[in-house]
């Protein structure tokens, strides 16, 4: 049946010219469907992220402002300039990175972290800009690629189980140990995470942010939920995190691994997620490639720039932009519908705020565990390829920073390649990254 959804001839004329929708076989109803679909699956973010930015110290209602000016626009610059039906928003590797691992952990301030992530983002755009992703590409080994969301995948999860009071770390014995499970905080996770299990086996549009909002609701008797005096309110102010950059700080040779993690992730991830969500919208040649794929790396990398800015590090296309394809989304105009609904939540940021980590806990423990699926495809029965892999992920979780992790998964690639004498199989680009990377395992142990 003919999709009559459009309503005047004018309003037809300008979202063909802005979106081609005819062209690609979508229609103006289809297209909000997809991008309400997608925001239903990427909203959780609004909550997870200001949560782990405030835990090294950073205001969490600038944070969450701050959160949804980035997912507004990145996504219209997405709809605009690329027009794809992808979501750009925060990360959350990027975002434990900088709250959680350099703030909380390493003590680095996050003004210092957000300036790395600065110049991962002007660095993604000055490669992109003049053609050298490939050079990046070459550099950096399929192995570890493929295991590099593994590796950040298990510290997501770990910080998912230790929000959720699941596991805690042990005074007594320096190591890990499970948590009182019958305590209130760890029974609204756990009621969080089978409901979110639950839903995403029925492939139910917004599981996991479901699945938070239910958690929270068991939050209020519990204890663990506090209402606000009022659900709606005007956002609150950027000024706590406005422009708080730290550009030269971040310069430091110590930070280079951190920086290399924040490249790594937005490089590869955008690469993922583009060709896996224009696959699903049928946006690929025969060849598996997608044409004018420079747009979308543009967006990123200018949303990974500027997202600094405003507080916010690591902007990417989200891999929850599936939902919007599944859905039917195959233009900007998805992803313009998904920006309107962003900008709206700036008036409901106390609804983000009021939502305790125990109820985002089952999201990141979700997602901390699919980004083990990379694994599979690692040739394990390959020993110089395989180890160094796994090196990777269990330095990560050694040392409670995936940064420090993916450094000692690249040293050990070199190393092992060396030793089992298949040296030539090492690229240039990683001995050269080698040295600045023995330096700062050298600085590591010295502190």
């Amino acid at each position: 049946m003919a999709d009559h959804s459009i309503n005047t001839p004018a309003s037809e004329s300008w979202l063909e010219r802005c979106f081609a929708l005819r062209a690609r076989g979508s229609s103006a109803r289809t297209e909000c469907l997809a991008g309400i679909t997608g925001f239903l699956a990427a909203a959780y973010l609004l909550v997870v992220i200001p949560g782990l930015l405030a835990a090294g110290g950073m205001d969490k209602g600038a944070a969450t402002t701050g959160t949804i000016l980035v997912f507004v626009v990145g996504t219209l610059l997405m709809a605009f300039y690329a027009n794809l039906p992808f979501i750009v928003g925060p990360g959350i590797g990027g975002s434990v990175l900088v709250g959680v691992s350099l703030a909380g952990n390493a003590g680095i301030g996050w003004p210092i972290g957000l300036g790395i992530a600065c110049w991962s983002g002007v660095l993604f755009f000055l490669l992109t800009r003049f053609g050298l992703r490939e050079v990046v590409t070459r550099s950096v080994p399929q192995s570890i690629k493929l295991g590099l969301t593994a590796s950040i995948g298990i510290f997501v999860a770990l910080l998912g189980f230790r929000n959720a009071g699941l596991v805690l770390a042990s005074a007594k014995n320096n190591a890990l140990m499970l948590g009182d499970f019958l305590s209130p905080g760890a029974l609204v996770a756990l009621c969080g995470l089978f409901l979110a299990i639950a839903l995403q086996a029925r492939r139910i549009p917004g599981a996991i942010l479901w699945a938070i909002l239910c958690a929270t609701l068991v939050g209020i008797p519990a204890g663990v939920t506090h209402l606000p005096s009022s659900f709606i309110a005007l956002p609150h102010s950027l000024t706590p995190v406005f422009a708080q950059v730290d550009i030269i700080g971040a310069l430091n040779i110590a930070f280079l691994p951190y920086l290399f993690v924040f490249f790594a992730s937005e490089f590869f991830s955008t690469m993922g997620t583009t060709l896996a969500v224009g696959g699903e919208a049928g946006l690929l040649d025969e060849e598996g490639n997608m044409p004018h794929i420079n747009r979308p790396f543009i967006v990123d990398s200018i949303a990974a720039a500027l997202g600094p800015w405003v507080g916010i590090p690591a902007a990417t296309a989200l891999i929850e932009s599936s939902a919007s394809a599944e859905a039917g989304g195959k233009t900007g105009m998805t992803a313009l519908a998904a920006a309107i609904m962003f900008l709206l939540m700036l008036l409901f940021t106390p609804v983000a705020l009021m939502i305790p980590k125990e109820a985002t806990a089952p999201a990141l423990i979700l997602i901390g565990l699919n980004m083990f699926s990379g694994l599979r495809k690692v040739d394990l029965a390959n020993f110089t390829d395989g180890l160094p892999v796994l090196m990777m992920v269990m330095i990560t979780l050694i040392a409670n920073s995936f940064g420090t992790g993916i450094a000692g998964g690249l040293l050990f690639y070199v190393m092992i390649k060396t030793i089992a004498g298949k040296w030539r199989e090492i690229p240039l680009g990683l001995w050269i990254l080698a040295i600045p990377l023995v330096y700062y395992f050298a600085t590591l142990v010295r502190h």
